[in-house]
């Protein structure tokens, strides 16, 4: 998806579970797609953002809460 995406007011989230832990996978819903980032990156203006759609991003968190994305043996 190559969409320039405006996230200068994005309401970034993690999960409860992190514990408040800088290393985080955070996510924020903007304009109709997600946004994901690690948290480490926080202020870092070359920091990389992966941008889905909303539709794939419900599809890949469905999978994982289904054990399909376990790639540790």
């Amino acid at each position: 998806m190559n969409k320039k995406v405006d996230l200068t007011n994005a309401e970034w989230a993690k999960s409860e579970l992190s514990n408040g832990g800088d290393n985080c996978l955070e996510v924020a819903f903007v304009d109709g797609v997600v946004a994901l980032r690690d948290s480490v990156d926080v202020g870092d203006p070359a920091a990389q953002v992966l941008i889905v759609s909303r539709k794939d991003y419900e599809l890949f968190t469905a999978s994982v809460r289904a054990g399909q994305a376990d790639l540790l043996p």
